[in-house]
């Protein structure tokens, strides 16, 4: 158990009984909103690509070029 883990237990267990229902509550909506952020972030990645190979086609950057590129700066040339 990682150390924000530990107190985020140790906070929960000086709570009152009463406030635990909330705290579950609020983990459970934390919960729910992972795929949907997933979701978010996939789309914006994947327009951002689709961008980013629009703007290579305008200035005729092939995919050979790009590869060429990669080799080159992993040479050190």
């Amino acid at each position: 158990m990682t150390n924000l883990e530990q107190t985020i237990l140790l906070e929960i267990s000086t709570l009152p009984e009463t406030r635990l229902v909330d705290v579950l509550a609020f983990i459970r909506y934390l919960k729910l909103s992972i795929p949907s952020e997933q979701k978010e972030l996939d789309e914006r990645f994947d327009k951002a690509l689709k961008s980013i190979r629009a703007r290579a086609g305008e200035m005729n950057i092939t995919q050979e070029d790009i590869e060429a590129e990669i080799r080159a700066v992993r040479d050190g040339k």
